[in-house]
């Protein structure tokens, strides 16, 4: 079975930095898109930014500049460079992964959208 772990979550004052880890582990034959969403109580979950498998990212308006979104295809991990964090950050964050699941009994693969567990990044004032 297929899971993603994050890390590197926690407090820090405005105009800090954090770096975001996320691994992939399990049966995996590929692994397409990745990507950090964030999530703050009564609100909507939002992307912040995802990266394709060549290397191509995209970025939410409001982070562009400040946060960097990278990956190692052989770590099957995902990174996320917050820099220049502002109160309004202040969220869960969460991985997301478009994951090709080797299914070696059955012969096969099997497409996965997975989520992370979540780890909370706080921006004091």
């Amino acid at each position: 079975q297929v899971q993603l772990v994050e890390s590197g979550g926690g407090l820090v004052q405005a105009g800090g930095s954090l770096r975001l880890s996320c691994a992939a582990s399990g049966s995996i034959f590929s692994i397409r898109t990745m990507g950090w969403h964030r999530q703050v109580p009564g609100k909507q979950r939002e992307l912040v930014a995802d990266i394709t498998r060549g290397g191509r990212a995209n970025y939410e308006d409001s982070v562009e500049g400040r946060f960097t979104i990278s990956r190692d295809n052989a770590k099957n991990t995902v990174y996320l460079q917050m820099n220049g964090l502002k109160p309004e950050d202040t969220a869960v964050y969460y991985c997301n992964a478009e994951v090709w699941e080797s299914l070696p009994q059955q012969g096969g693969v099997a497409e996965r959208d997975l989520w992370g567990q979540g780890t909370q990044v706080t921006v004091s004032s």
